[in-house]
């Protein structure tokens, strides 16, 4: 292998959570670039297979499976399916999330704390918790957990932007990275969190934005532009050299890491 191959990823097969749109979307894209076949999984199974449509059109190869990453049966569904097409995973990005309207923590139903967790923790668990069996049996592969900059400090500007359940899940999310890293680094399994900050171009947030006031809206642009060092906020595409990157061999001497990709964010 010459340097210039490192971040090559042809032959290898990656499976996406919640690629239907937004950062799994360009996840999905990106990982095809380099060469992977792309298992687009999501609970909305058109926007997955409108992208499987964009990777087929740039040239690239995949596949999309309908799947509810909080549940167990169709997590194992998923898993299963794609060792049938393909035999095995090599890669897995644990992006599939949601967030619930904005509210202080008092005020935060039950409903939305454990609705919020089953997708954005349990879901993380139940994905790798199935495919690590796959990729012992390899001895090798790359599962690339995505958190976020809320799971890493809190953020008040006077008013609800963030939640308690998302922080909290985001931040159980580096915990789970952190040890399933130690455990399977002998295996030959590198797993990895990406911490990104405020990201446009997503419909994380279409809940919250549902909630809030065109006022509310702008104080909180303010609030959030004025805190980014680089003063904008990041594109989904701006995150697929990082994946690529923890995907590849370029990162084989790298796991239990936990990297900010916010802008300069969490520099202060």
């Amino acid at each position: 292998m010459t340097f210039k191959d490192i971040f090559a990823l042809d032959g290898r097969v990656a499976v996406v959570t919640g690629a239907g749109n937004g950062l799994g979307r360009a996840f999905a894209r990106g990982l095809a670039d380099f060469g992977a076949y792309v298992i687009c999984a999501d609970r909305d199974l058109a926007g997955a297979e409108e992208t499987v449509a964009q990777i087929e059109a740039e040239g690239g190869s995949g596949a999309a499976i309908a799947c509810d990453v909080s549940q167990t049966q169709s997590v194992d569904g998923l898993f299963g399916e794609v060792l049938r097409l393909k035999g095995g995973v090599d890669i897995l990005i644990n992006n599939a999330g949601i967030s619930t309207g904005p509210r202080r923590l008092h005020e935060l139903p039950v409903e939305d704390w454990d609705r919020l967790m089953g997708i954005n923790l349990r879901g993380v668990f139940l994905c790798t918790k199935a495919v690590v069996p796959m990729m012992m049996e390899a001895g090798r592969g790359s599962i690339i957990n995505i958190s976020s900059i809320a799971g890493l400090g809190g953020f008040y500007p006077g008013l609800s932007r963030l939640c308690a359940n998302y922080s909290a899940a985001k931040a159980g999310v580096i915990g789970l990275t952190k040890q399933a890293a130690m455990e399977y680094a002998r295996d030959g399994l590198r797993i990895n969190a990406i911490a990104p900050g405020w990201h446009g171009g997503t419909n994380l947030g279409n809940a919250r934005r549902a909630a809030m006031t065109p006022e509310d809206t702008r104080r909180m642009e303010e609030a959030v532009n004025s805190r980014i060092p680089m003063g904008r906020r990041g594109k989904p595409e701006d995150l697929v050299g990082l994946v690529v990157y923890l995907a590849s061999d370029a990162s084989s001497y790298v796991t239990g890491q936990v990297i900010a990709h916010d802008g300069g964010w969490s520099a202060d």
